[in-house]
């Protein structure tokens, strides 16, 4: 037990100290043109989440000056951010501030969140269920849900044997930690939720970043989503290689 959480004490901080640098020298800046092919996911997942935004509270689990509590706010939600990183919740404190939105930003380890239980309408992740053990996580996800809540996520998946082959060639574009999330992951979320929705994303679309900077580039990315979709459908099994996944986990009213 004592080394068990010796054991997840050395782990968050290797990923506060982490992502403390990740922000402070934005470290992941090389790898933005990559995002910039899924679109088709970052629509699924913001379609998701943005019809509940208005008047709800919403909790943003990993948050950042990039993140989703700005456009949240704006709509009128309510909004706290959490994130394990002070240079994330600096920045993000800083940019609210600029922008004149109101969102609390707070230091909180996403896997023991100083909430009560039932506090948030809706609760929404990018790219942060990876890092964390999942079981912990989810189970808090569940208790600070309120019922009838959404949890909506985005996250990279990890079948996919190039994508794999990427990620051990840039080790320093990540932490020794995180793991994508694999099928087996994305179902441990019916261990606490009874309705688990997951769809996959971004298979074929990443190749049109060698022509990102060519005119046709929207079109080639669309041509590509609807390939995407149509191997999915024909072809399943090939969905696990797409490279992001959107997870929307429903909170039973009673």
């Amino acid at each position: 037990m004592i080394n068990s959480l010796a054991n997840d004490t050395d782990r968050l901080e290797r990923e506060r100290h982490y992502h403390n640098n990740a922000f402070a020298q934005d470290l992941r800046k090389s790898v933005d043109k990559f995002y910039e092919t899924i679109e088709s996911s970052r629509h699924a997942h913001w379609h998701a989440l943005m019809p509940m935004a208005k008047g709800c509270k919403v909790l943003e689990y990993g948050c950042g000056p990039g993140s989703a509590a700005f456009d949240l706010a704006r709509l009128g939600a309510h909004v706290v951010g959490i994130d394990i990183s002070d240079v994330a919740i600096a920045q993000s404190t800083a940019k609210a501030r600029t922008e004149n939105l109101e969102i609390d930003f707070r230091r909180m380890n996403a896997e023991c969140l100083d909430f009560e239980d039932n506090t948030f309408d809706l609760i929404v992740g990018s790219a942060i269920l990876h890092h964390l053990d999942l079981d912990k996580a989810y189970r808090e996800l569940h208790r600070c849900l309120k019922p009838g809540g959404k949890a909506v996520f985005i996250e990279p998946t990890g079948h996919n044997p190039l994508l794999n082959w990427y990620r051990k060639l840039t080790p320093k574009l990540r932490t020794v930690d995180e793991k994508p999330m694999r099928h087996k992951d994305f179902r441990k979320a019916s261990d606490y939720f009874s309705n688990v929705q997951i769809s996959y994303y971004n298979l074929f679309t990443t190749a049109a970043v060698l022509f990102r900077k060519r005119s046709y580039f929207k079109a080639l990315l669309a041509a590509l989503d609807r390939f995407d979709r149509w191997t999915f459908r024909w072809i399943p099994g090939l969905k696990y290689w797409g490279w992001m996944a959107v997870m929307i986990l429903n909170k039973n009213r009673s």
